[in-house]
């Protein structure tokens, strides 16, 4: 699991594959995995200009990308400083995406899973009372693909598949919702799908023990039932992040 899997779930156009963005995004891995410290001045234009072998137009640009990002800041007559952590767009996409090449993080997924134990279940109880036809068509067809590629996991291309009708399935219910707002969290859930998995670092069979989870969930909104959609997104976010953090502590012990 890595960041080109997070892009493909968000559905990301063509990534351009232009230098400054290339740089930017080699730098902005760098700071996320806490290469910088904040308040470090990283190389100047000349410097990183030769260490990647572009203008000094490429650099500029790349700072630009990573300015407007929050992860840094331009100082004339100073340089170019990382910002502390509080100062990052953290909903950005690639921010996020970022995260994800760096070494797993628990803190950062502790705190994926408070976003979504407060947005997720409030999300189920609207997709109960306001999901047309359609979207509980495909809520159950992303549970379907949870379940065919649940027996299919042999390889790892399996059990991506897996994880990516999982994210679907959240992010169907988040469209059920009708609400634009709770639309932009959806790259949340990707990440904290994405780094549990790295950092739990479990066997792929046991993916299919939260398929009953998922299958009262979706009973629960197919029946209009908003109080129960709600309690069982709660239960099921809770189950997960309490085998998180178990497993957390065990790699700590």
């Amino acid at each position: 699991m890595n960041e080109m899997t997070f892009y493909d779930l968000k559905q990301a156009g063509t990534i351009s594959h232009s230098m400054s963005v290339q740089v930017a995004r080699e730098l902005g891995r760098r700071i996320v995995a806490g290469k910088f410290e904040p308040g470090t001045l990283i190389d100047d234009e000349n410097a990183l200009s030769e260490r990647y072998q572009v203008s000094r137009v490429v650099i500029r640009d790349a700072v630009k990308i990573l300015v407007s990002k929050g992860l840094l800041e331009v100082r004339r007559g100073i340089g170019t400083r990382v910002n502390s952590r509080n100062r990052w767009l953290m909903l950005d996409d690639d921010v996020l995406a970022w995260h994800l090449s760096a070494p797993p993080a628990p803190g950062f997924l502790k705190q994926l899973m408070e976003i979504r134990l407060a947005f997720e279940p409030k999300a189920a109880r609207w997709a109960a009372e306001r999901a047309t036809d359609t979207d509980i068509a495909n809520i159950e067809a992303a549970y379907q693909d949870m379940v065919k590629y649940e027996y299919q996991q042999a390889d790892e291309l399996s059990v991506t598949k897996f994880i990516k009708a999982d994210a679907m399935f959240h992010r169907a219910i988040l469209l059920a919702a009708h609400n634009e707002f709770l639309q932009d969290i959806e790259g949340v859930i990707y990440s904290a799908l994405l780094v549990s998995i790295r950092v739990t670092n479990k066997d792929p069979i046991e993916n299919g023990t939260s398929l009953p989870f998922h299958f009262e969930v979706f009973q629960a909104i197919a029946n209009r039932d908003g109080a129960r959609a709600e309690q069982l997104t709660d239960r099921l976010l809770r189950d997960a992040s309490d085998r998180l953090q178990q497993t957390v502590d065990e790699s700590v012990d």
